[in-house]
């Protein structure tokens, strides 16, 4: 008989299609999607616990009830490593109770004191939120400062190659002077032609022997009185 296959179970709950369905490309396009809901500018309950808008983001211990084992002014640092030590000493004894004398009432003060020492240890971390958040900030503009360092050289390399191309190209182009020279008129032979031009459209077209006879006949004719 074959083995039944395996069922695959999502460890993680299904995502809330009916929010889904509300956020598609279309709805957000057209406008349709919801709009966020509005800032919360008084009191508001979150994981059963009721909080102030205005309070600050790390409450005192004293604020929220909470019996303070360290001092006011203390090192963060000192006192993590001696929570962190108190932790394992407390779950030790806690599982020694366990082993010894399970319905022992020191059970629940050693349950309790494990709970306080996680809640200030929780707090420590807190406080350090700010600093944390102070530190991701100079990291994000530090790099962004490197990387538009490193975009502003990389520009300045490719415009210095588009200059050397461009220094390049007006090296290649031929020179100007023997450029005119090729193409300037020899105004002094086209003057000589003109002239010989002219010269010959003055000129005579009659020969010397037909210039003679013309001389005669017009002598001949003057002498006999007829013009």
């Amino acid at each position: 008989m074959a083995a039944p296959e395996a069922i695959q179970v999502s460890s993680l709950p299904l995502p809330p299609v009916q929010y889904i369905n509300l956020y598609t490309d279309e709805n957000v396009r057209r406008g349709r999607a919801p709009r966020p809901p509005p800032p919360i500018h008084d009191t508001y309950s979150m994981f059963s616990n009721m909080f102030n808008a205005d309070d600050t983001i790390i409450r005192p211990l004293e604020a929220q009830g909470i019996k303070r084992l360290y001092p006011q002014h203390f090192d963060r640092r000192r006192e993590l490593k001696k929570l962190n030590h108190s932790l394992l000493v407390n779950f030790l004894d806690l599982i020694d109770l366990l082993v010894q004398c399970p319905d022992s009432p020191r059970r629940a003060e050693k349950v309790e004191d494990l709970s306080l020492l996680f809640i200030h240890i929780h707090h420590l971390l807190n406080e350090f939120r700010p600093h944390q958040a102070r530190e991701t900030l100079r990291v994000m503009m530090e790099l962004q400062r490197r990387q538009r360092h490193e975009t502003t050289l990389r520009f300045q390399k490719h415009l210095e190659k588009v200059q050397e191309i461009l220094q390049h190209a007006l090296q290649m182009l031929p020179d100007t002077s023997e450029l005119d020279s090729k193409l300037a008129i020899n105004t002094d032979a086209m003057e000589c032609v003109d002239n010989l031009g002219f010269e010959q459209q003055t000129q005579d077209p009659c020969c010397s022997s037909d210039r003679i006879m013309c001389k005669v006949i017009d002598d001949m004719l003057s002498s006999n009185g007829l013009f």
